[in-house]
């Protein structure tokens, strides 16, 4: 399987790389600056994309077979780089006559179900970072209503953290915005949601599905 792996210099998307190697998976990671990716392989090519524009997107995609995208963006950048670079990846795809798509957001991108998480995440958390929940809010809506004829799977996972593949079970909840029975203080590892994500190249079982996920013990 060949695939493309967007945000392949962030803590995830470092993992996801690594990971679909390890898999002997063809990867391609999209990314700003070349120079930033350590990672060396006869199985990966790094390529140079701009993720908001579709036209520099399109020729990069060419023979894939699935896109996963960990892309997240610092908090100085505009709130609308979710949307924007989804919606230039989706076109690409088409252009290339991709289906297959899974990317990733978090818990509570309907901020009124932070209540779940207790105090620290419902008034501290939760509030501080709304403007990113909504943006990822609405790239799921945009996945959900104008991109039916691809097989997306949205994967939201808990807080993010450090630390190799914890070997825990991954509980699901599908269309759900937190996993029942975790208070949402509990951090994951990264590599656990790069593992998950990768696992779901393989199946059609989420397609088109929003599933909050963890490794936590509930």
């Amino acid at each position: 399987m060949r695939i493309a792996i967007f945000g392949a210099t962030g803590q995830t998307g470092l993992e996801a790389v690594a990971q679909a190697l390890q898999k002997g998976y063809d990867v391609t990671a999209v990314v700003r600056n070349p120079d930033k990716l350590a990672i060396r392989d006869s199985k990966l090519t790094v390529v140079r994309g701009d993720v908001m524009d579709a036209a520099s997107l399109t020729p990069l995609l060419e023979h894939h077979d699935a896109i996963v995208s960990c892309l997240g963006f610092p908090r100085a950048s505009p709130v609308t780089g979710y949307t924007d670079s989804m919606k230039a990846i989706v076109e690409a795809m088409r252009k290339n006559n991709i289906r297959k798509l899974v990317t990733m957001t978090s818990w509570y991108t309907d901020t009124t179900t932070a209540a779940n998480g207790g105090f620290f995440v419902n008034w501290l958390l939760v509030p501080l970072i709304k403007p990113v929940l909504c943006n990822m809010r609405a790239m799921e809506t945009f996945l959900s209503e104008q991109c039916q004829d691809l097989d997306y799977t949205v994967v939201r996972p808990p807080g993010l953290g450090k630390g190799d593949l914890s070997g825990n079970p991954v509980s699901v909840t599908e269309e759900a915005y937190f996993v029942k029975g975790n208070k949402g203080a509990h951090r994951i590892p990264r590599a656990d949601v790069a593992s998950f994500m990768l696992s779901l190249l393989s199946t059609s079982q989420y397609n088109r599905k929003m599933i909050a996920m963890t490794t936590a013990v509930l």
